[in-house]
């Protein structure tokens, strides 16, 4: 999934404070935005791997919205719902596609690593691949209570992420023959700060 639709239900998960907390809202809205893009931080460094904890982040987010039910504050919120929103990333990315270069092409049999269990979680494919019209959809779904719910600074940047959502997908297979081009012609350097998945096919 794109990392802005992960930002989205980062913000939507965030915007529950409304309801519970509202004195808290604000912050929790920007802890699920960063918690819901952070994962997405190793993009570069093991992809799903190096910031993907599904279990652990799951089990620490329990905890930390333990802490928060019994001492409420914007630290403690914070915390939760960012654990929270990270924890949704990293599960979520099962149901996505997988790491190949070409994930509609369903290669792959990684989706995201579980650190817990010690292997590969095999890709699911709901959303075949990020930028997918079925990942475009969902970014969409996610932006509207969200977008409802709040305005001012909060609204745009739910907007802000739909805009960049509709034009990652629009270009996102285009982005493959781009990087099919330019890889061969890069310096080896260079190479060496690319994902594997975009230097394999060329490199030998």
């Amino acid at each position: 999934m794109m990392v802005t639709t992960h930002a989205l239900a980062g913000m939507l998960l965030g915007s529950v404070a409304l309801f519970v907390a509202p004195e808290f809202a604000p912050v929790a809205v920007l802890a699920g935005l960063a918690g819901g893009a952070f994962p997405d931080l190793d993009l570069y460094a093991g992809h799903r791997k190096t910031l993907h904890f599904p279990v652990y982040y799951s089990a620490a987010a329990l905890v930390a919205v333990g802490v928060a039910a019994l001492t409420p504050g914007a630290w403690s919120v914070g915390v939760a719902v960012f654990l929270l929103a990270a924890a949704l990333h990293s599960a979520s990315d099962a149901l996505g596609g997988g790491l190949e270069l070409k994930p509609w092409l369903g290669e792959s049999d990684r989706a995201v690593y579980d650190h817990f269990r010690g292997r590969w979680v095999a890709p699911r494919r709901w959303v075949r691949y990020d930028g997918a019209p079925e990942d475009l959809a969902l970014a969409l779904v996610l932006a509207a209570p969200a977008a409802a719910l709040h305005d001012g600074p909060v609204q745009t940047m739910v907007v802000a992420a739909v805009v960049v959502s509709g034009v990652y997908a629009l270009v996102r297979k285009r982005l493959v023959y781009v990087t099919e081009w330019l890889v061969p012609r890069l310096p080896d350097p260079a190479l060496d700060y690319l994902p594997d998945r975009f230097v394999s096919d060329f490199v030998r």
